[in-house]
C-alpha cells in the first residue's frame, strides 16, 4: 500500500475541536504505539486564520490582521483528509510527543509554530493553507 500520510503532507481535519481546520503532518505513526495502538500522526495546524488584509489599513492593523493561532495534536488517521498540498514547513524539532507531556511544554510550541506559521504567511507561500475553508 502506497504510504501517502507523510510529514509536511497538508490535511484537513475532520472530527473534534479543530474540525475543518488546516493542519501539516510533521510525524506519522503508521504502526501505532502502545498508548495508542492505530495509525495516527502528530500535526500542528492553524486554530484562527488571520483575516483579510485591505491596502488602506495602517502598518498596527495589517500586523494585527495577519495573526496566525496555532495548534499541536496527536490526531487518529481516520480522523484526517489528506489534500494534494505540501507544506516545507520546518516543525520537526518544535512539534515533538515531548511537547505534549506537560501544559506549559504544549503553550511554547505552540508559540514557536504560531511564529513560524506567520513568517511562511507573511512571506506569501501557502496562500491556500491561511484561506478559511468555506462550505
Amino acid at each position: 500500500m502506497v504510504k501517502f500520510l507523510k510529514p509536511n503532507k497538508a490535511v484537513l481535519l475532520l472530527q473534534g475541536r479543530f474540525a475543518g481546520r488546516k493542519a501539516v503532518i510533521v510525524k506519522a505513526f503508521d504502526e501505532g504505539t502502545r498508548d495508542r495502538p492505530y495509525g495516527h500522526c502528530l500535526v500542528a495546524g492553524v486554530a484562527k486564520y488571520p483575516s483579510k488584509v485591505i491596502r488602506k489599513d495602517s502598518a498596527k492593523k495589517t500586523a494585527k490582521k495577519s495573526r496566525v493561532k496555532a495548534f499541536i495534536k496527536l490526531v487518529n488517521y481516520q480522523h484526517v483528509m489528506p489534500t494534494r498540498y505540501s507544506l516545507d514547513v520546518d516543525l520537526k524539532e518544535v512539534a515533538t510527543v515531548g511537547a505534549l507531556q506537560s501544559r506549559d511544554k504544549k503553550v511554547t510550541a505552540a508559540k514557536e509554530i504560531k511564529a513560524r506559521l506567520e513568517d511562511r504567511f507573511k512571506s506569501g507561500k501557502n496562500r491556500w493553507f491561511f484561506s478559511k475553508l468555506r462550505f
